[in-house]
């Protein structure tokens, strides 16, 4: 059975997509399935933002064809894992749990990689500076995560 990571930001538009786009990419002939999904309901159906597109063509990974959703109670069932990007986000994650083992599932995933930096910042106000310095960061906690696996 596969382990089922998800990758969780704000709005599912920027952090988490590329998030899932390198897990996935990384994670090649592993025993893994990865997801992303945002805490609010900003940009359901919506693509990832153009610049975490961008990003991650120009690092070989295509994430154009992803879609935001918004995170459900279901998933703290459905996930084995639950990485969010900030501290806010892990809150709200948090408070859409009813047990102690949905609880557990959720981490930071900069704490969960063993990464020296607090959080993945949200690049969405930025420019193109900032979504790189975002993939850099996530493709070295998705990298340090799956080899802790």
């Amino acid at each position: 059975m596969k382990t089922k990571v998800l990758m969780v930001c704000l709005g599912n538009i920027c952090r988490s997509p590329l998030a899932e786009g390198v897990f996935r990419h990384l994670a090649t002939n592993k025993n893994f399935t990865v997801d992303s999904a945002g805490t609010a309901n900003y940009h359901n159906g919506a693509a990832p933002d153009v610049r975490s597109i961008a990003v991650a063509r120009k690092n070989g990974i295509d994430i154009s064809n992803l879609k935001a959703r918004q995170l459900t109670n279901q998933d703290m069932d459905d996930f084995d894992h639950v990485l969010v990007m900030d501290e806010q986000n892990r809150l709200d994650a948090l408070a859409r749990c009813t047990t102690e083992m949905q609880r557990k599932k959720i981490a930071l995933i900069t704490t969960a990689s063993g990464i020296d930096a607090t959080h993945v910042p949200d690049p969405y106000y930025g420019d193109e500076n900032d979504f790189e310095f975002v993939y850099e960061l996530v493709y070295q906690c998705c990298s340090a995560w799956l080899a802790k696996q």
